[in-house]
C-alpha cells in the first residue's frame, strides 16, 4: 500500500520590520532638552572650550581699559575744556554726517534695491569699497580730491570755499567711511519690503512719492533706523581719514578719536576717559541695533 508523506511546512518568513509606534515617538520627545543619544558624541563641552580663547582675547583689552580708568579721574578729565570741545565737535559732526547719509544715501539705496541696470554690480561694489579701504587711503583720496591742488579744490577756492582743515572736512571724511553702512542696510530693507501693498496703493492712484513715504519707509523703518545708528557710531569713531584730511586742530577739527591720539602722548588720563566713553557708546549702539532687529524679526 502506497503511503503519502505529508507536505513539508513552508519555512517561516522573516518578521517584517516593526513600524515606529507612537510610544517611541513620545519617548523621544519626552527626553530632557539636554539629553543626547548614546550614539552621538557629546561635543558641546569641547566646542565651548575651543571658543574660550577667542572670547578671552576679545574681552581682555576691554576689561583692562575699564579697570585702568578711575571713575573720578575720568569725570575730571572729561570736564577739561579740550575734552569737552572734542566731545561737542564729535557729536555735532557725526550728527551732520548721519543726516547727510540719510538724505543722499536713501535714493541710492532704493536704486540698488529696486532697479536692475548695466553696471549695477560695479556700483554695488563701489558702495562697499570705503568699508574695506584702509583709513589712510581714504584720507589721501579725499585730500587729492578736495585739497587746494586737488581735483575740485581750485573751483572751490574760486568760490571762496576751503574744505581742508575745517569742520567740513571732518564731516566729509566721516561721510565717506560711514555712509556705506546706512546704504547697505537701506538697500537690504528696500529689497525685502517690496510688497503687494505698494502695487495696490499705486493702482488706487497713489503717487510714487506717497507710496514711498507712507508704505515703503514704514515697512523698512527698523532696518533704516539700525543703519542710521551704525552710521552715526562709525562716524563718531572715525580717525584715520580725518587726521589726514582735516588735521588735528584743537577746537576746530579735533574729534574724540583725535583727542585720544593726542592725549596718549600728553595726558593719558584724558585718553583713557575718552576711550571709555567711546567704548560705552559703541556698546550701547550695538545693543540698541540688535534689540531693534530682534524685535523686528519677532514681529514678522
Amino acid at each position: 500500500m502506497r503511503t503519502f508523506a505529508p507536505p513539508e511546512a513552508p519555512a517561516a518568513a522573516a518578521p517584517a520590520p516593526r513600524a515606529p509606534q507612537m510610544s517611541d515617538v513620545t519617548a523621544r520627545q519626552s527626553m530632557p532638552p539636554g539629553a543626547e543619544s548614546p550614539r552621538r558624541p557629546l561635543t558641546f563641552g569641547w566646542v565651548t572650550a575651543a571658543a574660550l580663547p577667542m572670547l578671552a582675547f576679545l574681552l581682555l583689552p576691554l576689561v583692562a581699559l575699564l579697570l585702568r580708568t578711575a571713575p573720578a579721574a575720568a569725570f575730571a578729565a572729561l570736564a577739561e575744556p579740550a575734552a569737552r570741545e572734542a566731545v561737542r565737535l564729535s557729536l555735532a559732526t557725526s550728527l551732520s554726517t548721519t543726516l547727510l547719509a540719510l538724505a543722499l544715501g536713501t535714493p541710492l539705496a532704493w536704486l540698488l534695491a529696486r532697479r536692475q541696470f548695466r553696471g549695477r554690480a560695479a556700483l554695488d561694489a563701489l558702495v562697499d569699497l570705503p568699508m574695506v579701504l584702509p583709513p589712510a587711503v581714504a584720507g589721501i583720496a579725499l585730500l587729492v580730491a578736495f585739497g587746494r591742488r586737488g581735483l575740485v579744490g581750485p573751483p572751490l577756492a574760486a568760490l571762496g570755499l576751503q574744505v581742508v582743515f575745517t569742520p567740513a572736512a571732518v564731516i566729509l571724511a566721516q561721510l565717506f567711511v560711514a555712509a556705506p553702512f546706512y546704504i547697505r542696510a537701506a538697500t537690504s530693507a528696500f529689497a525685502a519690503s517690496h510688497s503687494d501693498l505698494e502695487e495696490a496703493a499705486m493702482l488706487d492712484g497713489a503717487s510714487r512719492a506717497a507710496v514711498f513715504r507712507l508704505i515703503t519707509v514704514p515697512l523698512a523703518a527698523t532696518a533704516l533706523a539700525g543703519g542710521a545708528v551704525m552710521t552715526w557710531a562709525r562716524a563718531l569713531g572715525e580717525f584715520g581719514a580725518t587726521i589726514i584730511f582735516a588735521g588735528n586742530l584743537p577746537g576746530r577739527t579735533q574729534t574724540m578719536p583725535l583727542a585720544i591720539y593726542l592725549g596718549f602722548e600728553m595726558d593719558l588720563t584724558v585718553a583713557l576717559a575718552l576711550s571709555t566713553l567711546l567704548l560705552a557708546v559703541a556698546f550701547g549702539v550695538l545693543l540698541v541695533v540688535k534689540w531693534g532687529l530682534h524685535r523686528s524679526v519677532q514681529a514678522q
